[in-house]
């Protein structure tokens, strides 16, 4: 997909993005605290039946499992030796199940936090999402999403290395409080500016809050952009139960419902994060239809 096949796609439409993948994962049996793509790796059937309910739910775009596909994570696992071929599987697992109406995005980011907080600079970063981006290009992901992002100079350097490698379309977005603040620095409005005038296709917001909470960020960001604005949040606000699992305040309808009013302030790239599931997608889905 080009460019400009995603503008046009966005036009005077609302476009679904999946839910939430980790969480989903948890509740399927991945333990904490393993290399989630090297599990993934060995459960297809898992990852497959989640994108499948995505798909029949409504999902126009869903996102290729490899969130943590990059050197750094992956060499913390000791399959630093691996990428290609991770990545390379990874999206064939999505993009062999998506019909030719469903986009496969292919998903990166680090986590990590930039100097002089941590050890990350932008020309690590760049090398880094060069090397993955390069490899799901090949593997003939639709588009690139940068998503769950902290920090406005990585994901610059995220949309740079895209455009170092490909002419694929980017969307980006970052990580926010109820207030719009990123938590390395800055704030949601800023980063959006900054992203677009660097090349990027669509930039927003996922996870951190749920939706009820993200209206004025939203429609900051669409008064200050002109390309379309990300909505992805979370089903709410969790609690920890007496298992030590998050337990999500929202449940599909309502979720659904404060979803139509990010829509209506300006977002038209829509999904959920933690917590949602594809009941969700569906909701959201037959609530916009």
């Amino acid at each position: 997909m080009t460019k400009q096949e995603f503008q046009k796609l966005t036009e005077n439409h609302v476009l679904l993005l999946d839910g939430a993948t980790g969480s989903n994962l948890m509740k399927a049996g991945m333990p904490r605290g393993v290399c989630t793509e090297s599990w993934v790796l060995e459960h297809k059937d898992v990852i497959q039946s989640l994108q499948k309910a995505y798909i029949e739910a409504g999902s126009h775009i869903i996102y290729a499992p490899t969130f943590g596909g990059n050197r750094i994570n992956l060499t913390m696992h000791g399959l630093e030796d691996q990428i290609e071929q991770i990545n390379h599987t990874l999206a064939g697992y999505s993009k062999e199940i998506a019909p030719e109406s469903v986009l496969v995005a292919g998903d990166i980011t680090t986590g990590k936090m930039m100097t002089p907080a941590g050890d990350m600079t932008y020309e690590k970063a760049f090398e880094v999402y060069q090397e993955q981006i390069g490899y799901l290009r090949d593997a003939g992901v639709d588009l690139i999403v940068a998503e769950t992002m902290i920090n406005i100079e990585e994901t610059l350097a995220a949309v740079d290395a895209c455009q170092s490698v490909c002419e694929l379309p980017i969307i980006c977005t970052v990580t926010v409080e109820a207030d719009g603040s990123i938590f390395s620095g800055g704030n949601a409005i800023e980063a959006s500016v900054s992203l677009e005038a660097a090349g990027a296709d669509a930039v927003g917001i996922n996870c951190s809050v749920g939706p009820d909470q993200l209206v004025s960020v939203v429609r900051s960001i669409k008064e200050n952009v002109s390309i379309p604005v990300i909505a992805k949040p979370n089903a709410g606000m969790p609690t920890i139960d007496d298992k030590g699992q998050a337990v999500y305040s929202m449940n599909a309808e309502d979720f659904a419902s404060y979803m139509k009013v990010l829509i209506e302030s300006g977002a038209s790239v829509v999904g959920g994060c933690c917590g949602t599931t594809p009941a969700f997608i569906k909701a959201l889905h037959d609530s916009i239809r």
